[in-house]
């Protein structure tokens, strides 16, 4: 579990570019074309021995310009709410805007730690310029390049220096399984997590929250123990609306990294939809296990194919990792609640699930003599050994001449084997080629 630092401030003031050099990978779009990759907005970084999670809330907004204002004031209000420090981004070309008033107005009342980050600060002659910040009252800034990376050493040893010590990790229940119900407002996570915990409340205990925002709900029933952590109860504010892509993603971000396994509740009335695809691609990023409930299927028309049609339709959405199992439940009527939590179980087992060296040799080898990689400018590729990494979570290896010239489609082609004959159904699994 991580902190959580958000990147805020009006759009082309470079936050997106910010946003890449703090997770070291091209991965926010800079331009005007949206949706180029899924995850654009979240992302890990570690300066200084101290890890962190980055939220980078330029992504989220969409429409025209006459909107950006409000999306703006509710991405920052939501920003304040959940992130443990914020990083706001200011352009020292186009000096103080209205928009960058409005936002300091708003930083100005909050306790978290604020750094004020005035970007494209590229020559002493601009350094100079960015005094003018200071009347913005947020106190000391920091001048940085987001492209040349120029001062942004400096910004992140404050950074670290102010964010929050995280609290102390409960032993005893760490050792139990960790599932998350994640979800787009109104998908039905609190009505399922009443629907499992029922009126017998003899059988769960809450623990203090491991994190300022979530309870853990200690689940033993029907064979089945396990820490619940519930998103679904935090604290919202009125005044943030709850159909913004950011306030799913910036909601679930917590409790999808201190988990084993998120149970994604999507409402079958409304289908796969955009939120629900971010928060899947989140748990999949962090190398979560993934399983998928469809809820409220007691409300859905169905005919003989309806399942099955529904079923194909999320798989689509979401290639190339489609090996996930996908229960249609009604949390209302406690329809499948049983097959639910079995599918989850039977996720985290498979995550930590171990193949025998020699076994996983003799099934892969054979394997790759009959399809080997294709060549490349004439040399041939041999993989000669192979073995599963002993890491929190499914990562092979697989030891080549010239592992330079093993290409995607043919590690896609591995993974596809290994999920062919073990199972390993809601889980990502890493494929590496190292030279042996």
């Amino acid at each position: 579990m991580n902190n959580i630092v958000a990147i805020v401030g009006r759009p082309n003031v470079g936050k997106s570019t910010f946003f890449n050099r703090l997770i070291k990978r091209r991965e926010a779009i800079v331009d005007s074309v949206s949706g180029v990759t899924r995850d654009r907005n979240y992302g890990k970084s570690e300066w200084n021995g101290k890890e962190f999670s980055v939220i980078d809330t330029g992504g989220y907004i969409k429409g025209s310009d006459d909107i950006f204002e409000g999306e703006i004031r509710r991405q920052v209000e939501l920003a304040i709410d959940e992130a443990d420090a914020i990083i706001f981004v200011v352009d020292v070309e186009e000096g103080i805007t209205p928009m960058d008033e409005e936002v300091a107005k708003l930083l100005r009342k909050v306790t978290k730690p604020i750094l004020l980050a005035v970007n494209k600060v590229d020559n002493a002659m601009r350094e100079k310029d960015a005094v003018e910040f200071y009347n913005l009252g947020l106190g000391e800034y920091y001048t940085i390049a987001s492209i040349s990376g120029s001062g942004t050493g400096e910004l992140l040893d404050k950074l670290v220096e102010v964010l929050p010590e995280l609290p102390e990790v409960n032993e005893e229940a760490e050792q139990l399984p960790r599932f998350c119900v994640v979800g787009r407002p109104n998908a039905g996570k609190s009505s399922f997590i009443n629907a499992l915990i029922g009126e017998d409340r003899f059988v769960v205990t809450d623990i203090a929250g491991t994190t300022r925002d979530s309870i853990d709900t200690r689940y033993n029933r029907f064979g089945f123990e396990f820490n619940l952590v519930d998103t679904a109860g935090i604290r919202r504010k009125a005044k943030v609306k709850e159909d913004l892509e950011f306030y799913s993603v910036m909601r679930s971000v917590r409790a999808i990294e201190h988990s084993d396994v998120c149970i994604l509740l999507i409402d079958a009335t409304r289908g796969f939809e955009g939120q629900d695809q971010s928060i899947f691609w989140l748990a999949e990023k962090n190398r979560k296990g993934v399983i998928i409930l469809v809820n409220k299927w007691d409300l859905v028309e169905k005919d003989t194919m309806s399942t099955r049609d529904y079923e194909n339709k999320i798989r689509e959405e979401l290639q190339p990792f489609t090996d996930v199992p996908i229960v249609f439940i009604s949390a209302l009527t406690k329809q499948r609640l049983l097959k639910a939590l079995e599918g989850t179980v039977k996720v985290y087992e498979n995550r930590k699930q171990r193949i025998p060296t020699s076994k996983f040799n003799d099934y892969m080898l054979k394997l790759i003599e009959a399809y080997p990689p294709p060549a490349l400018k004439g040399k041939y590729v041999k993989i000669k050994y192979c073995m599963q990494l002993p890491t929190p979570t499914p990562q092979f290896v697989f030891f080549a001449n010239l592992p330079q010239y093993v290409k995607e489609p043919y590690k896609r082609f591995l993974e596809n084997k290994i999920r062919e004959n073990w199972d390993f159904s809601g889980v990502p699994i890493d494929i590496y080629i190292r030279e042996k």
